[in-house]
């Protein structure tokens, strides 16, 4: 990148930073009416958001593009209306900015806040998702952030398409369309992750490799996963048709997504019975099934899976499958090659379910439902920015509530820390308030 477009960069840095600091003060009513009319924007502009991404789509199929990424880019009618039903659920939920987590008198006269507040300002880059920014931009706007979005480059026309959509919304409303940006250029990437001055927050969604990179080249805190290598344990106490809905749904709903299983590990105890139903459902799906040597006794038809399969995270209609003796047995496999994403068991033995819930480390761990439903928008957040498997939180989903931080504040009448201090020192009284 030229010296050019660096100062270009760091404008547009600047020009966020400053329409986020306007943002973050005003008030939840009008705050509102922006996400409204970015919904209507979008609404308006529809068909121009579908004729880009079929351009997209089109310019994507000439390069060879893999399918798992094409499914992703993908954005149709259906795909467009729920983004949009989104933005309007994000405007349904409580404003996360200006909350009273303590309220507490020091001593009488000094008042001790703490209270949310917005980061500031977010750089999110996402490969093909075109949808992605439509929820990034709500949630951006209602926590009071700033944005800086960077698209894949195969979805460039659908995101600047979007893009526009929401700048001309905002126009109509007290939110400076400038806290919304767009960059379209590779090249850039690498410039947005030195810009620690004007940007408070990192989430890249794409690659293992990718996301690596990011973590690797920036002193910006970085919010997001590398892997989604998820699991799906059949016990032995499993109900055998409740097992075959849940694992069937968990891998074909949408296998490109990052919560869909890779792997399937099926108590020794119920494999013989599960296994030859299952297979015979994952046939109708044209799901490629790839076993351990145990497996294979029990469906010779499939092929053999290696130990690079339980690293891998396929994002397609392909399940490695793995035999196991206990749920142990279950758990550490999972403990040796998950991501701590999302994992799940089916069991009819509570004490089995409680077992695996406590004990697995991940950001979702599921008991007879789908892995699929680890998701912001079914979890009631109204959208995500990204899922985050990293040990401190936000963890899992990433919704409004990830996207604040907290200051203290403190109000005196000439209160001194001396007084508090030596032989005459006076006492706290650290009394808890009401919060107003």
């Amino acid at each position: 990148m030229n010296t050019v477009q660096v100062a270009g960069l760091t404008e547009i840095a600047q020009k966020t930073r400053l329409a986020a600091s306007k943002l973050g003060v005003i008030s939840s009513e009008e705050k509102n009416q922006a996400i409204n009319a970015i919904a209507l924007a979008l609404e308006s502009a529809k068909d121009e958001i579908i004729q880009a991404n079929i351009a997209d789509c089109e310019a994507a199929t000439a390069e060879g593009i893999a399918k798992p990424l094409y499914k992703r880019l993908q954005l149709d009618e259906h795909k467009l209306r729920d983004a949009i039903a989104g933005v309007k659920d994000v405007g349904k939920l409580d404003d996360p900015v200006g909350k009273v987590q303590i309220h507490r008198e020091i001593d009488q006269g000094l008042i001790l806040k703490r209270i949310t507040c917005p980061l500031g300002v977010l750089g999110v880059i996402f490969e093909a998702r075109p949808e992605a920014a439509i929820q990034i931009v709500s949630l951006a706007i209602k926590s009071g952030n700033g944005v800086i979005l960077k698209g894949g480059k195969e979805a460039i026309n659908s995101c600047s398409a979007i893009v526009k959509a929401i700048k001309k919304g905002l126009s109509n409303t007290v939110v400076d369309p400038e806290a919304v940006q767009l960059l379209t250029t590779r090249s850039e990437i690498s410039e947005l992750l030195k810009l620690d001055k004007y940007v408070d927050l990192i989430i890249p969604r794409g690659s293992n490799s990718f996301v690596r990179f990011v973590q690797e080249n920036t002193r910006i805190p970085v919010l997001g996963h590398a892997d989604g290598i998820c699991h799906l344990y059949i016990d032995k106490a499993a109900d055998i048709e409740k097992a075959i809905n849940i694992t069937v749904d968990s891998k074909t709903q949408y296998p490109a997504a990052c919560n869909a299983i890779e792997t399937l590990l099926v108590h020794s105890d119920i494999a013989g019975e599960f296994l030859p139903k299952v297979a015979e459902v994952f046939k109708s799906h044209h799901v490629e099934l790839r076993g351990d040597q145990r497996s294979l006794a029990i469906l010779p038809e499939i092929n053999s899976a290696t130990d690079l399969d339980w690293e891998t995270e396929y994002s397609d209609l392909i399940l490695a499958i793995k035999i196991v003796d206990s749920l142990e047995a279950a758990i550490i496999h999972i403990s040796e090659h998950g991501s701590k994403h999302t994992e799940g068991i089916v069991t009819e033995n509570l004490t089995a379910a409680q077992t695996f819930q406590s004990l697995v480390n991940a950001a979702g761990v599921y008991h007879n439902c789908s892995t699929r439903f680890a998701d912001g928008f079914r979890y009631g957040f109204g959208a995500e920015v990204g899922i985050s498997t990293q040990q401190m939180p936000p963890r899992g989903p990433v919704g409004l509530e990830g996207l604040v931080t907290y200051k203290y504040q403190m109000c005196g009448d000439g209160h001194i820390v001396k007084d508090y201090t030596g032989a005459n020192a006076k006492s706290f009284t650290h009394r808890d308030l009401e919060s107003d």
